[in-house]
């Protein structure tokens, strides 16, 4: 029998609008080429469970990866979450131009996609892919479904049919979004500014108060910010499942809503790092063909909220008028997708700079969330394993308070560290208001002070 060429097979494509990435036996093709490398590689056994799966799968069979199965290949496919890292440290990628041209998660979304254009989608998936839809019927509940997320009987419901874990913390849904507050205090406005804000569906829908934090603090240090009306969330749910149809969908209709504002010269802010991943990284992979052009350029303009202000104070405009101190010690966890888009620890070194703090912790490790694979009945215990080792170092560091750019995350350290962590800028607005931090968080007594603003 040959050999497997570690070199990209004919099948190679990352493109789906290339006719090739639709081809089955091209796929498998790659996925027994790119298994090949990794099991002789072996560097990303950490991150998640796929690569031990895969491992063991090929060790058991006297390193013959062509005795995979299928099943097994769906399994080592399913435990990836796309937290990227791989990718980030894996030497044979496109990104350092490497002949392999090797992007194992790029594989896993061509694998999912292929899944789901030949079976679709399971309902819970379809539901999880629609977290604006989920919200409305939220909000329509008049608070009914927040509560009945904690009720020990509709969780088990829950658990049982839906596949939603009965033990996960879930995020509350806000009763008045992001969009209503910005439309009600004349913050959506025509195209123009230096920043238009794509506030994505958890801050619009979840935690409104960390747009309203990032609207503050760009308006206290003279950023012309506006808001749009109308955006979709950034299609990442989908991906992550494979549904590339709705991904597409949902990136023309931001592109028609976002466009104006880059045409009339304002760059883009998405403030989760997994939105803006989407609209950096992968939107101009992913679009259709008549929507390239455009993701590109929007692609060119995207910032993350935290490397927009700490580009203020390298010009020297950031404002240090802050009144009161976060504490001594900071615990700071740098989101996975921050880090896929090598942003740096923007926010951590601006929350350095604020009065009082003598020591940021730098936590570099997954928490576990990633997007909605750690609320799902098979994979809870597998995010809480994956994170393990974030909780750990955000505990170590016995901070005052937690920092992270992930909204997601925070919900992780809530429920397996101890402690939610707060959003950089919502850290700097607190700092400017003169609000008290104390030493366990969250701002949900400032955000009651701030709703009839």
């Amino acid at each position: 029998m040959s050999n497997i060429s570690y070199k990209p097979t004919e099948g190679m494509s990352y493109d789906p609008n290339e006719p090739l990435y639709w081809d089955p036996a091209a796929l498998m093709g790659e996925v027994e080429r790119v298994f090949e490398v990794c099991h002789g590689c072996r560097m990303c056994f950490k991150y998640c469970d796929s690569f031990p799966s895969l491992f063991s799968f090929i060790d058991d069979n006297d390193g013959d990866v062509r005795a995979v199965t299928q099943a097994q290949t769906d399994q080592v496919m399913d435990e990836c979450f796309q937290c990227k890292l791989c990718e980030v440290q894996c030497p044979y990628t496109p990104r350092d131009s490497h002949e392999f041209q090797l992007d194992f998660p790029k594989l896993v979304h061509r694998y999912k996609a292929q899944r789901v254009r030949e079976h679709g989608l399971s309902f819970r998936d379809k539901m999880l892919s629609n977290p604006n839809g989920l919200a409305k019927l939220a909000r329509a509940s008049f608070g009914m479904a927040n509560t009945m997320n904690r009720v020990s009987a509709h969780r088990w419901f829950m658990h049982t049919f839906l596949g939603i874990h009965k033990d996960k913390l879930l995020p509350e849904f806000a009763s008045k979004t992001f969009e209503r507050w910005a439309e009600s205090t004349g913050r959506i406005k025509e195209p123009g500014g230096d920043v238009v804000l794509f506030q994505t569906c958890y801050v619009d829908n979840n935690e409104p108060q960390i747009g309203r934090d990032t609207v503050e603090v760009l308006e206290h240090n003279d950023v012309d910010v506006r808001c749009s009306k109308g955006l979709e969330c950034c299609g990442m749910p989908s991906w992550e499942h494979g549904d590339l149809e709705a991904v597409q969908d949902a990136a023309k209709a931001n592109l028609d809503k976002l466009m104006p504002y880059v045409d009339a010269g304002a760059q883009v802010m998405a403030i989760n790092p997994s939105c803006s991943m989407m609209l950096r990284r992968e939107y101009p992979e992913l679009v259709r063909e008549e929507d390239r052009e455009r993701a590109k350029k929007l692609s060119e303009v995207l910032v993350d909220p935290s490397e927009y202000v700490f580009k203020l104070r390298k010009e020297k405009r950031l404002k240090d008028d802050f009144k009161t101190s976060p504490g001594a010690r900071v615990a700071y966890h740098a989101p996975c997708h921050t880090r896929a888009q090598a942003i740096g620890f923007k926010g951590r070194d601006l929350i350095k700079k604020l009065p009082g703090v003598e020591k940021v912790a730098t936590v570099m490790e997954c928490c576990g969330h990633d997007g909605t694979y750690a609320m799902k009945v098979e994979s809870f215990d597998a995010a809480q394993r994956a994170g393990k080792r974030s909780f750990e170092g955000m505990q170590r560091a016995e901070a005052d308070i937690y920092a992270t750019d992930c909204p997601l995350a925070a919900i992780q350290f809530e429920q397996f560290a101890g402690k939610r962590a707060m959003h950089p800028m919502t850290v700097l607005a607190k700092s400017y208001r003169g609000e008290s931090f104390g030493t366990e968080v969250i701002v949900a007594e400032d955000a009651a002070q701030h709703e009839e603003e």
